[in-house]
């Protein structure tokens, strides 16, 4: 039987997301109301410019004092989709302490004070749900924290950010500079006027700090992950990846040790086997790839931004949400008994792939394999091309860690012979 007394919803911003929002609790208000058991009310907006004309939305619930509006008291539900850490965090508690719960799409927020938030949720007796928050419309959080709460997660290795999928995957396949697909990116409408918290991976490094504290219950905060950028990723990088059969990703890594005592998170550029389902990711789409115990290999793929495809996953948890409203019951918390130390990046092993701009003479390739040998690093594949007395030498390793590889790299840049490293990068996906 379905009540008749509507759950109240606030919502926090009305951009590009919350306009979409908006947009479906209106035109599929009679579906959420049948999936719910309950009708669903917009009870209010805060907007930091009201003057703006919001197509379905009725003036009188458009506010300024975003404050006022979660202090109501009657609200069942807010949705925060304003970002950014201030006043969101602010906000949250505050609809917490005034009985709401709370949806969110705040990545930079749950990376940066997760536990924090949760521990308020709690204390209140209120949920805080967050999909959106990672990978767009990509249903992740939720297999993680439920369909897999009864499963070992080993790793979750993922392309999580669309604008620098577009722009790789634009040099991949036509051979443009850095520089020239990042602007067809923002011509597109896929990169920002400022593109520095993609192209640098800060968006990537809070999505990873996400999934790495639900997939190993351990707390795990945007500090703790190690971040690269991709901006001095070349079309000579691209060329060497082909010659291994390979393309090149920003990928967010995190796993568990093979000893299972630590984990780690990070997020930077990688070669990546050109048989391995993220390389065929195009575009600006998002895939993630879990490894555990039980399940083995699952991997999953879609829109990773934009209104509606994010808007949709507001939704999921909205409806989640008030579903636990109805019922006096609340959905899972977090979830960080594990309490797994985070290892820096020193300790991380994986696969390296080095160009050397070196002398043309004989006895290069002696010195530089006896500076890896010395520094415990193993090499896989050699290969050399020389003119006019410069040549380039490309080395891929074995498994290595990534102190041992720093220090090989720093006695390597000491030898006479070598007159620059031309380029390091990481080898996953095997």
């Amino acid at each position: 039987m379905m009540r008749t007394r509507p759950l109240k919803v606030a919502l926090l911003g009305c951009g590009v997301v919350g306009s979409e929002v908006a947009r479906i609790m209106t035109t599929q208000a009679a579906d959420l109301a049948a999936r719910i058991g309950a009708p669903v009310e917009l009870a209010g907006v805060a907007v930091r410019r009201p003057d703006r004309v919001r197509e379905g939305i009725a003036p009188e619930l458009v506010t300024t004092d975003a404050t006022a509006l979660v202090e109501r008291g009657d609200l069942d539900v807010v949705v925060e989709v304003i970002g950014g850490i201030e006043p969101a965090r602010t906000l949250i508690t505050t609809a917490f302490a005034h009985g709401a719960s709370v949806v969110s799409a705040n990545k930079a927020l749950l990376a940066q004070d997760g536990a924090a938030l949760h521990a308020v949720a709690e204390e209140h007796g209120k949920d805080l749900y967050y999909e959106a928050a990672v990978a767009g419309a990509i249903p992740l959080i939720r297999p993680l924290r439920e369909s897999l709460a009864g499963d070992k997660v080993n790793r979750v290795l993922g392309i999580v950010n669309g604008t620098t999928n577009f722009i790789l995957d634009k040099m991949d396949s036509t051979g443009a500079g850095y520089q020239e697909a990042l602007d067809e990116a923002t011509a597109l409408g896929y990169a920002e006027a400022d593109p520095t918290a993609d192209v640098e991976g800060f968006d990537a490094a809070a999505k990873a700090a996400i999934l790495a504290g639900i997939a190993f219950h351990t707390r795990v905060r945007l500090d703790d992950v190690h971040r690269e950028g991709m901006t001095e990723v070349t079309a000579a990088d691209f060329a060497s990846a082909r010659e291994m059969g390979c393309t090149i990703k920003l990928l967010a890594i995190c796993e568990r040790a093979a000893h299972g005592g630590s984990v780690t998170a990070r997020v930077h550029p990688a070669m990546i086997p050109l048989t391995h389902p993220l390389a065929s990711v195009r575009g600006a789409y998002n895939a993630v790839f879990v490894e555990s115990d039980a399940a083995g290999q699952l991997m999953f793929y879609g829109p990773g931004a934009g209104g509606a495809p994010t808007a949709s996953a507001v939704l999921g948890d909205l409806v989640a949400v008030c579903r636990n409203r109805l019922g006096g019951t609340t959905g899972p918390g977090e979830s960080a008994y594990a309490a797994l130390p985070v290892s820096p990046m020193g300790e991380v092993v994986t696969r390296y792939h080095i160009s050397l701009d070196v002398a043309d003479k004989p006895g290069v390739l002696a010195q530089v394999a006896t500076v890896f040998a010395e520094h415990g690093v193993s090499i896989d594949t050699v290969r050399q091309q020389g003119k006019d007395g410069e040549a380039s030498l490309v080395v891929v390793t074995h498994r290595a860690s990534d102190a041992a590889l720093g220090g090989t790299v720093d006695a390597l840049r000491k030898l006479d012979t070598v007159r620059g490293v031309a380029s390091i990068m990481r080898v996953e996906g095997e």
